[in-house]
């Protein structure tokens, strides 16, 4: 018997569910339950007796889709394995695989990240030898990346003649010879970028109309999830698949759009009904997230965009606390303001750290808050560092991974093949670049033969380089991922090189190159996997998107310190929104045409339907820019935000926009508010500490916590924490003037008293 959809779901979200025919949109407002109807809609058709390998799901994350996923296993059972679900890059990516051979490139090409493509391009700026300071590889693969979302081809770009001009008038003339030599390089190396990935699906179904037609017929039911983030791309992808049956549904919020930056057009949600006719549309349009104090002040800013598809959504939560805003005297006050408003709230109300997040327009506002946080002891992390596939450890092993898999994979070779080091320098592999360029062979060609082009005692070290990774694919031919990837990084030199390495940083690099190998050991032995080969756990790394390492592994509960970019899909129970000012929020770069303006408020509009129960807002009157001491004015949003729910109680202190000298606008509020901790003592400026002419450092190897130290620059302190990793021990020492100082002993000249 069929699933009760209507004592399941809202009526708006059933009459969703129930339509499965035809073309339909569904606007689904900030945590109006979308995850829930899309899992529904796919169960209720999976009930309908649609084979499930005839459904395409496209998520913007892996996490969407493994949750997703997931969710509809409980309800059907494990049919739910054979949907096709996945991101655009990882589904048009498997696709691709099977395909490739039709439009040129090999099956097992390899996928180029950003960091790859960003060192192509400065090795052909060095070529063309042109300035890479006015060429910035940035800038520049950013061009290649717009284009390429537009769909147009080298030729397209080399020929036209707005796009000449427009090069031209940037002083940037040979961008387009710079993306043909790009497309070439990453051609002949078998490989490419994520970008290539959706423009050569484009290509694919354009040049190869059988292959579109296979299919269009597999795909006879196409979902997409955050439509209104879709590029033009994307867009035409979905359009083209379901041209055939018409049976496309698409979710999203156009207030929610964000993307802009990265080519997503909201006109393809806007216009969808131009494209269908026939559309049927579905507003879900109850908020179960957040507070109706927290969904009408959102309603309240996004109606001031002119561009949008109009809803009421609403709350039948409780009313909630008014949104409080603070106002502090510069950044680092507000971080002060901010860090113990969280302490409080985590103590009055007995909430765990994990209920709090921090949200911000540019990930350069983290310092304050972090330093902040650190003085209250309050642990923290921040989501969109320096993931653990960016470190160097990692790149280096992943390159002679992928080498192994696509010894063409001329960006991996350049990586490589002097790590560690066996005497190849630059000046050789030049030789070998340009004896690869003049023979028309590959680099990979002319270093598995490199006695044929150099003299031997230069070619030696190159041919047991070719030999061993030689060695890695036929031990990737026969071996699981795992125990080709144990082979090569210890066969390579990297784990001896890396474990010889004693410092702090080389016993991390050495962990991490651990890590990994337990991350091949896990995706091995997972049983939902069938192939377990050393090319199949590369695509999965390969496509691992920013939003999947929000859930890296944390010690204890931490408050959560991101960009508004990187909260999208998530939710806090406190959110604090800092930053609040004209120039920042919204940002000086985003306020020169209307579109752009509005793009701003659909940002503040998402940071704003993050809360579930309290949100705080708050702004500096003076922040440093650049080194210099700038005044700043608040946020035009804050004015846009119905009075009657926001509380400016704590806008006090003389003048309207003005703490005092050296006094908190608001310390009385913390006097009156809380007594767990008493404000810090005030300190005048600290005198730069000169230690006396007899200073000699004491033996520190029987140092104890809580003893008396002195330090030649940082004055006087005290022994807070001492930690031994490996043999190295670090003293943490809360020095009087400098604050807290984090020093290893074996380098620290320290006086004990």
């Amino acid at each position: 018997m069929g699933l009760d959809y209507h004592s399941l779901l809202n009526p708006s979200q059933a009459a969703a569910v129930m339509q499965i025919d035809g073309p339909c949109m569904i606007i689904a407002g900030a945590g109006s339950g979308k995850t829930r109807v899309l899992t529904y809609r796919i169960a209720n058709l999976l009930e309908q007796q649609v084979n499930p390998f005839n459904i395409l799901a496209l998520t913007f994350t892996n996490k969407a889709a493994k949750e997703m996923r997931a969710r509809i296993e409980k309800v059907v059972g494990p049919e739910a394995k054979n949907l096709w679900m996945g991101t655009f890059h990882s589904i048009f990516a498997r696709i691709l695989r099977s395909e490739a051979d039709k439009i040129g490139y090999p099956r097992s090409f390899t996928i180029y990240d950003t960091q790859d493509s960003k060192t192509l391009i400065g090795q052909i700026l060095k070529e063309l030898e042109l300035d890479d300071k006015l060429y910035k590889p940035n800038m520049v693969l950013g061009r290649i990346s717009g284009a390429k979302n537009k769909l147009i081809s080298v030729q397209q770009y080399l020929n036209d003649p707005v796009i000449k001009q427009d090069d031209e008038a940037a002083l940037r003339p040979k961008l387009g010879v710079i993306y043909q030599q790009y497309a070439n390089r990453c051609f002949k190396a078998g490989a490419m970028d994520f970008d290539d990935l959706l423009y050569q699906t484009n290509v694919l179904f354009k040049d190869h109309p059988d292959v579109l037609n296979k299919y269009q017929h597999i795909f006879r039911y196409v979902m997409v999830d955050e439509y209104q983030d879709t590029n033009y791309s994307q867009y035409l992808i979905a359009r083209k698949l379901a041209a055939k049956e018409r049976n496309i549904c698409v979710v999203g919020d156009d207030a929610q759009s964000i993307y802009a930056f990265r080519g997503a057009d909201i006109q393809n949600i806007l216009n969808f009904e131009k494209d269908y006719p026939e559309l049927q549309v579905f507003k879900l349009e109850q908020n179960y997230r957040s507070t109706q104090t927290i969904v009408k002040a959102a309603n309240s800013v996004i109606k001031n965009n002119q561009a949008q598809l109009r809803k009421d959504v609403f709350s039948d939560n409780e009313e909630g606390p008014l949104i409080e805003v603070f106002k502090a005297s510069s950044d680092n006050e507000e971080g002060k303001l901010v860090a113990q408003s969280i302490y409080e709230d985590k103590m009055n109300q007995h909430l765990s750290y994990d209920d709090f997040a921090i949200l911000y327009r540019t990930n350069a506002q983290s310092r304050a808050m972090e330093e902040s946080l650190r003085k209250l002891n309050i642990k923290y992390k921040i989501v969109g560092g320096l993931s653990f596939y960016q470190r160097k450890e990692i790149k280096d092993l992943v390159a002679y991974l992928r080498l192994t898999v696509n010894p063409n994979d001329e960006q991996a070779l350049r990586r490589v093949i002097n790590y560690p080091k066996r005497g190849i320098g630059d000046t050789t592999l030049g030789k070998l670049i340009a004896s690869a360029e003049e023979s028309n062979h590959t680099i990979w060609e002319v270093v598995s033969n490199a006695d044929q082009f150099l003299p031997t005692r230069t070619a030696n070290p190159i041919v047991d380089f070719a030999e061993k990774i030689k060695a890695y694919t036929a031990a990737a031919a026969k071996d699981d991922a795992f125990e080709a990837a144990k082979f090569i990084a210890k066969n390579s030199g990297m784990v001896e090189e890396l474990y010889a390495d004693k410092s702090i940083e080389g016993l991390s690099r050495y962990e991490n190159i651990q890590e990994l190998l337990n991350g091949i050991k896990a995706f091995v032995e997972d049983p939902e996997r069938e192939e377990k080969s050393l090319g199949a756990f590369l695509q999965d790394i390969a496509l691992v998107t920013d939003s999947d390492l929000k859930d890296a592994q944390a010690e204890g509960e931490q408050v959560t310190m991101m960009t508004i970019h990187s909260a999208k899909g998530l939710e806090f129970r406190n959110v604090y929104i800092v930053g609040m000012e004209e120039n920042l929020f919204p940002s000086q770069m985003m306020i020169t045409s209307r579109a752009d303006l509005e793009e701003e408020r659909r940002l503040f509009y998402v940071a704003i339907t993050r809360a579930e129960k309290k949100l705080t807002l708050s702004y500096a009157t003076s922040r440093y820019q650049w080194g210099n001491l700038r005044s700043c004015e608040k946020s035009r949003f804050l004015d846009e935000i119905d009075p009657k729910y926001v509380d400016f109680k704590f806008s006090a202190g003389p003048g309207p926009d003005r703490a005092g000298p050296g006094e908190s606008p608001f310390g009385h509020v913390f006097e009156r508010r809380s007594n767990l901790i008493p404000p810090p003592p005030r300190k005048t400026a600290a005198t730069k500490y000169v230690a006396p002419a007899d200073f000699t450092p004491s033996d520190t190897s029987n140092l104890q916590t809580g003893q008396r130290v002195e330090h030649p620059k940082f004055g006087f302190g005290k022994v807070t924490s001492l930690e031994t990793v490996q043999g190295s021990t670090k003293a943490i020492i809360q020095f009087e003037e400098v604050g807290e100082k984090t020093l290893l002993l074996s380098f620290a000249k320290l006086r004990v008293h």
